[in-house]
């Protein structure tokens, strides 16, 4: 008898917000990587084949060898040995072998325990990224699996070289208003008050960059008007993943302001749940400040690898302090760079893949 070439392994992937190409969507394509390395057979179920868009924004291996297959095909999961699905709070009757549900916000209303629901998810199991939602997801009643992201290899080996530094804040996170905004009204108002407050960020710039959907222009417009003009803060919406890897070389510092003047405990899924672009940051030798909620909380250690702040006078009262020490601003970045290659290599989230679903 002829050898048989052994049948490839198949993962179905649905994620509901798959062209908004956001942190979660970049969280499950990274699963879909180790999967690919495994020489699984990937198939992300969509209408439209989003390739292009996909690796103008991440740098996912795994998107030249995936096929796209149409919305209908969630009529016939059995065909899938694995299948994984991002939750918009909308379940379904799944056939394939081994199920996950990606929990990517912690929002009660996502995770309803009715009769039916609990029929529906009787053999699926939950994974999220961050310990900030499994909590939350404990509270819900779903048990969960934490599997924390990795950062791309380019970022984690690049040395840091302080000489290329410029006077430049960047803040990096899609435009948009509603559920967990990044704020980036409110930092434009602390860059133009850090300015008044201090001279040697006279010359700085403030760089926002991140995705924008049409949806979201009216808030897009409304930061430039805030911004009124003001040739030192720059918008960058929608840039190609490597002018978003210059921006986090070039840039001193790193601020994000996700769940600023939000109620942690009575809305949780309003902060940020995770923060993957500071730790991004991070490895490119960016100090980082934080507003202290949600996920950030578990990344930082306040004074150590990066800032955390609960209002602006203290994000500026620490600006201006550790400008003024080289010392303690290299071996705080140090020990960033340091802490994201111990915890966020790819060989470190790809054994945890093994070990955790396959």
């Amino acid at each position: 008898m002829k050898n048989q070439k052994a049948k490839k392994i198949k993962v179905g992937m649905y994620d509901p917000f798959l062209d908004t190409l956001g942190g979660g969507e970049k969280y499950i394509f990274s699963i879909m990587d180790v999967l690919a390395d495994l020489e699984y057979e990937i198939n992300i179920i969509w209408d439209k084949d989003l390739s292009h868009e996909i690796k103008k924004r991440f740098s996912f291996r795994c998107i030249d060898t995936s096929k796209f297959l149409p919305l209908k095909t969630l009529r016939t999961l059995r065909t899938f040995d694995y299948f994984f699905y991002v939750t918009d709070g909308s379940y379904f009757f799944s056939g394939a072998k081994k199920n996950f549900v990606y929990a990517m916000i912690p929002d009660k209303k996502l995770y309803s325990q009715g009769l039916i629901n609990k029929l529906k998810l009787i053999n699926y199991q939950f994974i999220t990224h961050s310990v900030f939602t499994q909590k939350w997801l404990d509270k819900f009643g779903v048990k969960s699996e934490v599997i924390m992201p990795y950062l791309d290899n380019k970022l984690i080996n690049q040395n840091i070289n302080f000489e290329k530094k410029e006077k430049i804040i960047l803040s990096v996170g899609r435009f948009f208003s509603h559920l967990h905004s990044k704020r980036q009204d409110l930092m434009i108002k602390a860059f133009k008050d850090l300015k008044k407050k201090s001279k040697e960020f006279a010359d700085y710039k403030l760089i926002l960059a991140g995705g924008l959907m049409k949806e979201d222009q009216k808030y897009f417009n409304q930061l430039k008007s805030l911004a009124k003009n003001d040739s030192s803060i720059i918008f960058k919406p929608n840039i190609e993943l490597s002018e978003l890897y210059k921006l986090y070389e070039l840039s001193n510092y790193f601020w994000h302001f996700t769940g600023y003047e939000v109620d942690e405990e009575k809305n949780p899924e309003l902060v940020e749940h995770f923060g993957i672009t500071p730790l991004e940051a991070m490895a490119s030798g960016c100090l980082i400040f934080c507003y202290s909620a949600g996920g950030p909380k578990e990344l930082i250690t306040d004074g150590k690898n990066g800032f955390l702040f609960t209002d602006t006078d203290g994000l500026i009262d620490k600006m201006i302090m550790v400008n003024s020490d080289t010392n303690q601003r290299k071996r705080i970045i140090n020990n960033g760079k340091k802490y994201v290659k111990e915890n966020f290599s790819y060989e470190v989230f790809k054994a945890k893949i093994k070990d955790s679903l396959i």
